[in-house]
């Protein structure tokens, strides 16, 4: 009997592209290219995209799951706008788990995944002397993705990659004219992971954490009274 062929499924390669297009979107909503309360166009970023409105609904579909667009009858769809009790939640959650996970990054000391996260370090401030700030949004990510590498623990890791996630629209309000006291607080908690220091590490990470919630939260308040957010 003659081997039967195999032919790509058509579902599985419009799955591959609204993924495609999800995690573009994504990545701009992280980067503040798309802003809170901006309006997205499913005809205008289908044309954007070169591909039908039918992918790019999919991926409205996984970013409003995601919680980082809202779809609303009258207004139609738009990228979310943080509530101010529910961003204070998520920082101070994720401030309590970013600092449990810099603690055990520091005991576990594993020099492979330390000097990951030391390549990516060197890349953001790179970035950040060249003034390419449109990359340091998704090398923050990655930084902070190493260190949840480093801390060794699985359930951590995927509870902060969730949380970052829910997290990420709060902190893509953050002023990016501070990028660079961000990533001197990367090095500050780098150095004490590996110098060991678990008490000053676990600090160091929670108060980052805090600390950008803060001027996200400052932000948000300019842009309010400015009249340049809306819900």
């Amino acid at each position: 009997m003659a081997p039967k062929k195999t032919t790509q499924r058509l579902g599985a390669a419009h799955n591959a592209l609204f993924l495609q297009i999800h995690e573009e979107m994504r990545r701009r909503i992280q980067n503040g290219d798309f802003k809170p309360g901006d309006r997205l166009v499913e005809d205008r970023l289908a044309e954007e995209f070169g591909v039908s409105r039918n992918p790019v609904r999919e991926a409205i579909r996984l970013l409003s799951s995601d919680g980082l667009v809202e779809v609303n009858a009258r207004r139609g769809v738009y990228v979310s706008v943080p509530e101010v009790e529910k961003a204070r939640e998520l920082v101070e959650i994720r401030a309590v788990l970013e600092g449990h996970n810099a603690r055990l990054a520091a005991r576990r000391g594993n020099p492979k995944l330390l000097a990951e996260a030391g390549k990516i370090l060197e890349k953001g401030q790179a970035a950040l002397a060249g003034k390419r700030t449109s990359a340091l949004a998704q090398l923050n990510d990655d930084f902070h993705r190493a260190l949840s590498r480093a801390s060794e623990n699985e359930t951590l890791a995927e509870m902060l990659a969730t949380l970052r996630l829910r997290s990420s629209l709060v902190f893509a309000m953050a002023d990016p004219e501070v990028q660079g006291q961000s990533w001197q607080e990367h090095a500050d908690i780098l150095r004490a992971i590996l110098d060991a220091d678990e008490d000053k590490a676990a600090a160091l990470s929670t108060d980052h954490v805090l600390r950008a919630g803060e001027r996200a939260r400052a932000r948000r308040e300019r842009l309010a009274s400015d009249g340049e957010l809306t819900q």
